[in-house]
C-alpha cells in the first residue's frame, strides 16, 4: 500500500486586500484554490493507491461556492486516475451540533470512491491490504477515547489511523481555534502502522508512527518557518518521506538593526533585503525591525517600499519588542488569536468575588465560544 498524506487545505481562506485584476476575487483564496489543483495533479504523478486527507479541506463550516467547486474538479481528477479519497472533518470544518449539516456530505452525492468520516463516530474502511480507523474532529474532547475504545485492529492488514487534533506531546503549539481538541498520547499507539494527522500545520513527527503532514499553504506569519506539504507513506514498510506540493512561496528577509541610523537606511536596507530573495510575483515576505524608537519618528517610509510591495502579494513588516519599553503586540493572524484565554485574563483583573468570578467565567466563555463558532460558521 502507498498512500500520500495531505491535511489543513483550508480552501476558501482569503487574505490580505490585493483582488485578481481578471476575476474580481481575493488574489490570496484564487492562489489556495489554483496551488490545491496543482498540488492534486502532483499527487496523481506519485500514483498513490490512497490518497488521506486529515481533516480542514475546507477554512469555514459553509464553504463559499468556489470552494465547492474545486474540490468537485479534485475529486474528478482523483476518480479519473482511480485513486481513493479518504478523509475526516477538521474542526475548521465541524458542524456545531450533531444536527447540522456538514460540508463534506457533498461527497456522499459523487460517484468517486470517497470515504468521508464527518458524523462524530469512528468508522472503518477496507481498502486494499490496509484498514483505516477514522476519528472526525468531535464536539467533546472526551469523544476522542469513546470513539478509539472502538478501535479493534485487525491482523494480517495494515492499520492506519486517520485523525485532527493537537497532540498532546506538543500542546504548547496550540493554535487557539474553536474546538481544538488534545489528543491523549495513548491514541497515537504504537499498534498502528501508521497515524495520519491533521490540524497542527508544521509537517512533523510526533510518536513513533505518527505523522502530521502539516498544511499544504503557509497561512499565517506564524508559520515562516514550518515544512509545507505532504507525505508520501508505505505502512507496510513503515517508511515516510516528504513531498514536496505547489504553494505561494513566504520569504523571511531577516532582522534589519535600527539603532543609531536614519530611517532612509533602513527603509533601503528592507529594499535590498527583499530584493535578494528574488520572489516569485505575488509571493508573501517578512522583514523584522530591530531597534526602532522615537527617534525614527513616523518610522519606515511606505511610499518608497511601493515598488517592492507591487510585485508582491504582502509585506509585513514586524518590530522586535525592546527591552523596558511596551511590548510589540505578537505578528499574528487575527484567527490565532486565543479569545477565551483573553476573556478570562480580563475577568481575573477585575474585584470580583469567587462566586461572581465562577458565574462570569462559566456563563461568559460558553457565551463567547458560541458567538466564535456562530461567527466562523457564518463566514462566506
Amino acid at each position: 500500500m502507498k498512500l500520500v498524506h495531505i491535511a489543513d487545505t483550508h480552501l476558501g481562506l482569503a487574505a490580505f486586500s490585493r483582488l485578481d485584476p481578471d476575476s474580481g476575487m481575493n488574489l490570496r483564496e484564487k492562489q489556495i484554490y489554483e496551488n490545491f489543483l496543482a498540488a492534486i495533479d502532483v499527487i496523481i504523478r506519485e500514483k498513490p493507491d490512497v490518497l488521506v486527507h486529515a481533516g480542514d479541506l475546507f477554512d469555514v463550516v459553509k464553504p463559499k461556492t468556489r470552494a465547492y467547486t474545486t474540490v468537485l474538479d479534485a475529486l474528478t481528477r482523483l476518480h479519473d486516475a482511480g485513486i481513493p479519497l479518504v478523509i475526516v472533518t477538521g474542526n475548521h470544518s465541524m458542524t456545531k451540533t450533531r444536527y447540522t449539516t456538514s460540508p463534506l456530505s457533498l461527497l456522499d452525492y459523487y460517484s468517486a470512491e470517497i470515504h468521508a468520516a464527518y458524523k462524530f463516530r469512528y468508522e472503518r474502511v477496507e481498502i486494499g491490504d490496509t484498514i483505516f480507523h477514522l476519528i472526525p474532529n468531535m464536539l467533546r474532547v472526551e469523544d476522542y477515547r469513546t470513539a478509539y475504545d472502538r478501535v479493534e485492529l485487525a491482523s494480517g492488514k495494515n492499520n492506519v489511523l486517520v485523525t485532527h487534533g493537537l497532540a498532546t506531546t506538543i500542546k504548547d503549539k496550540r493554535l487557539a481555534t474553536v474546538a481544538e481538541h488534545e489528543l491523549d498520547s495513548t491514541i497515537l499507539s504504537d499498534n498502528f502502522d501508521y497515524i495520519a494527522l491533521g490540524h497542527y500545520h508544521n509537517q512533523s513527527q510526533v510518536a513513533t508512527r505518527a505523522w502530521y503532514s502539516g498544511s499544504t499553504e503557509y497561512l499565517t506569519y506564524g508559520e515562516i518557518r514550518d515544512t509545507k506539504g505532504g507525505l508520501v507513506v508505505d505502512p507496510g514498510r513503515r517508511t515516510v518521506e516528504h513531498l514536496d506540493l505547489p504553494k505561494t512561496p513566504m520569504y523571511d528577509c531577516g532582522t534589519v538593526a535600527c539603532a543609531g541610523r536614519h530611517v532612509h537606511e533602513i527603509t533601503e536596507e528592507i529594499i535590498e533585503r527583499v530584493e535578494k530573495k528574488r520572489p516569485e510575483k505575488y509571493s508573501l515576505a517578512q522583514v523584522t525591525l530591530d531597534g526602532m524608537s522615537r527617534e525614527h519618528g513616523k518610522g519606515i517610509d511606505m511610499k518608497a517600499l511601493a515598488g517592492i510591495r507591487e510585485n508582491l502579494l504582502d509585506l509585513k513588516i514586524r518590530e522586535k519588542a525592546r527591552d523596558g519599553d511596551t511590548p510589540v503586540l505578537p505578528q499574528q493572524d487575527i484567527r490565532m488569536i486565543d479569545y477565551l484565554q483573553e476573556f478570562e485574563g480580563f475577568v481575573t483583573k477585575h474585584q470580583l468575588s469567587e462566586r461572581q468570578k465562577a458565574f462570569v467565567l462559566l456563563h461568559g466563555r460558553e457565551i463567547l465560544a458560541s458567538a466564535m463558532d456562530e461567527h466562523r460558521g457564518s463566514v462566506e
